[in-house]
């Protein structure tokens, strides 16, 4: 999600910028390359070990990771999009019927009552966001029937964000016992529907307003307010870094098209700022992920 995430950044940066398209085709490659092994590998995790997917599944918790598979294909869909429109098509149905299906299930899973409050996290807005991406993959599609899967995702996506959100600060608020330290990068997180929501609602109506505007100006302050609780020190290194990746390569992007809109040099510079801080943080994430995976602690001890 984050590395294809930064792959469309730089393909708004390259039109923004007229600095041509070869970042934007080199981080795509390496977001494809990402997705087929991991794709591969929990493949055979399902076909070796179906009870532990299906308990991570049933998880109040882990479940809604589940929509981070949903949420790649749509961001795959359209880094592949420019290379080829049938193909881009294909992912982007499936992405979209996976992503509705799971936000289906999840939420009449929390329906049935009887939730624990403190279960209410971040990754509660996966599924919503997942919802919201299927407008930001898929708006300028122009079949009557694609419009109305967009509107209907867009209105999905838009409402069970906000409702999570508001259930997750109540959680962050009023909960006595504290996110442990493994779960804090997952904060950034409260950003993404926000700068998604942007995303979408411009790709959808083809206009910045001012709606759209607050969108993008409250997930800007959502992660002016959450970057230095999350980026400090004390916190170990751990696959759960990753949390942060696409909320802030989706704030790179809505930050581009929100600063060539209103054309302010200084909102550019921090546009271009933002571009260059998110890359450099996806490559240490990367580097960081191939570091433990060699040593043993990515995936436990040889």
């Amino acid at each position: 999600m984050g590395v294809c995430g930064l792959s469309l950044a730089w393909r708004q940066a390259g039109h923004q910028f007229n600095i041509g398209g070869i970042p934007e085709r080199v981080i795509g490659g390496v977001a494809i390359a990402i997705f087929v092994l991991l794709g591969l590998a929990y493949a055979a995790k399902s076909l070796l070990h179906p009870q532990a997917v299906r308990n991570e599944f049933r998880h109040p918790i882990a479940g809604n990771f589940f929509g981070t598979v949903s949420i790649a294909i749509l961001l795959v869909s359209s880094v592949v999009a420019p290379l080829s429109a049938p193909a881009s098509e294909v992912l982007w149905a499936l992405g979209s019927a996976t992503t509705i299906a799971l936000a289906f299930t999840l939420v009449s899973r929390l329906l049935r009552g009887k939730v624990d409050a403190g279960h209410a996290l971040p990754a509660w807005l996966i599924p919503g966001v997942a919802t919201l991406d299927i407008t930001v993959a898929g708006g300028d599609m122009d079949a009557p029937w694609a419009r109305e899967l967009n509107l209907f995702a867009l209105a999905i996506g838009t409402v069970v964000a906000l409702v999570f959100f508001t259930m997750i600060m109540s959680r962050l608020i009023h909960h006595h016992e504290k996110l442990a330290g493994e779960m804090v990068p997952s904060l950034m997180i409260l950003v993404a529907p926000f700068e998604v929501g942007f995303l979408a609602y411009t790709n959808f109506f083809h206009r910045v307003d001012a709606f759209a505007a607050m969108l993008f100006y409250f997930g800007l302050f959502l992660f002016l307010a959450l970057v230095f609780k999350v980026f400090r020190r004390g916190i170990p290194f751990a696959a759960g870094w990753w949390a942060v990746s696409f909320p802030l390569a989706a704030l790179s992007s809505a930050v581009l098209r929100y600063a060539q809109h209103v054309g302010w040099m200084p909102l550019t510079a921090f546009a271009v700022a933002m571009l260059a801080f998110v890359s450099v943080l996806i490559a240490v994430l990367l580097l960081r992920t191939a570091q433990i995976l060699l040593d043993g602690r990515l995936l436990g001890p040889r």
